[in-house]
C-alpha cells in the first residue's frame, strides 16, 4: 500500500516537472525510473522515500559505484533524487531536504566516438538501396548526418516540418524550442525519393503524417533505428560501434573542421549552452594537430 502511495508521489513530481520545465517524455521516464528504483531500494529496507536520511542516500549511491556503475549515471540518478527532494520540501511534504548536501561523483570528460568523413561515408554507403527497407535506411543515415538530429527528432519528424522548396527541416527539441536545419542537396535527394517511392508503399492509415515508418508502415522506433545503425556500422567499420548519436557527433565536428564557428553549430543543434558545444572544439582541434603533424613538411 505504502509502496503504490510513493508511486503516486513520484508521478506527480514527474508530471509536475514536465509541465513546468518541458521536458522530454523520455526525460521524463528516466527521472520516474531512477525514483522508483530507489523506492524500491528503501522499501526493502523498511525505509520511506519520504523520511529516508542522507546517510540512506549515500549508501544507495555507494552501492551502484560498488557494482561498477559509471559516474555519468549515477550524476544522472541523484539528479533526480534532488529534484525530487526539492519538489517534496517546496511543497511542505517533508521537512528536511536529505539529499542537499551529497555532492555528485567527479566524471571525465567523456569525448564522443571519433569518426573521419571516410568512416561516415563507409556508413551512409552500407544499406541495400535495391530494397524499400535499404532505401529508407540509407535516408535515414543521410538525414541524421546532414543535419544533427537527434534520433529521437527524427523518429518524430512529421511530413509538415519538412520544406523541399527550401531544402529546410523545422524540428522542436528539448524544452519546446524549435529550430530550422538545412537539409544540403543530396539528402534532400534522397528524401524526395524516399517520400515519393518508398514511403507511400509503406503506409498504411493515410492519416500517419510521421515520415519515416516502419515495414508495418507505423511511426519508426528509436530501437529500430539504433539496431540497424549499430548492424551498419559492424558491417562497414572495423573497429567501431557506433549510435545514432555517433552521427551528430560527426555533423558537428566535420562543420567545426571545415570552418563553421562555434555558435552556428550550437545552433544547429539545438544546445541551449555553448559548453555543450564547446567538447568538439577539442575533438575538430585534436584532428587538425594530427593532420598538421602528418603533411607539414616540418610537422
Amino acid at each position: 500500500m505504502q509502496n503504490s502511495l510513493n508511486n503516486n508521489i513520484i508521478d506527480n513530481y514527474c508530471d509536475s516537472i514536465w509541465v513546468e520545465k518541458g521536458l522530454s517524455k523520455n526525460t521524463i521516464s528516466s527521472y520516474a525510473s531512477d525514483l522508483k528504483q530507489l523506492e524500491k531500494w528503501l522499501a526493502a529496507k523498511n525505509i520511506d522515500i519520504k523520511s529516508c536520511s542522507e546517510i540512506d542516500l549515500n549508501s544507495y549511491l555507494a552501492e551502484k559505484i560498488d557494482r561498477g556503475i559509471l559516474a555519468s549515471s549515477i550524476n544522472r540518478t541523484l539528479s533526480s533524487v534532488k529534484g525530487f527532494y526539492n519538489w517534496l520540501t517546496h511543497n511542505n511534504l517533508i521537512k528536511l531536504n536529505p539529499s542537499e548536501l551529497i555532492e555528485s561523483p567527479k566524471i571525465g570528460r567523456k569525448l564522443p566516438v571519433n569518426l573521419s568523413e571516410e568512416d561516415v561515408e563507409k556508413i551512409l554507403n552500407a544499406p541495400d538501396c535495391k530494397t524499400l527497407q535499404g532505401k529508407r535506411d540509407k535516408t535515414i543515415l543521410e538525414l541524421l548526418y546532414a543535419t544533427g538530429l537527434r534520433i529521437s527528432e527524427l523518429t518524430n519528424l512529421k511530413l509538415n516540418q519538412i520544406d523541399i522548396v527550401e531544402g529546410i527541416v523545422k524540428v522542436m527539441g528539448k524544452g519546446g524550442k524549435e529550430r530550422i536545419i538545412p537539409i544540403g542537396e543530396t539528402a534532400l535527394a534522397w528524401l524526395v525519393s524516399y517520400i515519393d517511392l518508398v514511403r507511400n508503399q509503406l503506409v498504411i492509415n493515410e492519416d500517419n503524417l510521421f515520415v519515416f515508418l516502419s515495414n508495418k508502415g507505423k511511426q519508426i522506433s528509436r530501437k529500430v533505428c539504433w539496431s540497424f545503425i549499430v548492424a551498419y556500422s559492424k558491417k562497414s567499420l572495423e573497429n567501431k560501434t557506433i549510435s545514432p548519436h555517433s552521427l551528430r557527433h560527426a555533423f558537428a565536428t566535420h562543420l567545426l573542421n571545415h570552418g563553421a564557428d562555434l555558435r552556428s553549430v550550437q545552433m544547429l543543434l539545438g544546445h541551449s549552452s555553448l559548453s555543450t558545444t564547446q567538447i568538439y572544439t577539442h575533438v575538430a582541434k585534436e584532428r587538425l594537430i594530427k593532420f598538421h603533424t602528418k603533411y607539414h613538411p616540418r610537422g
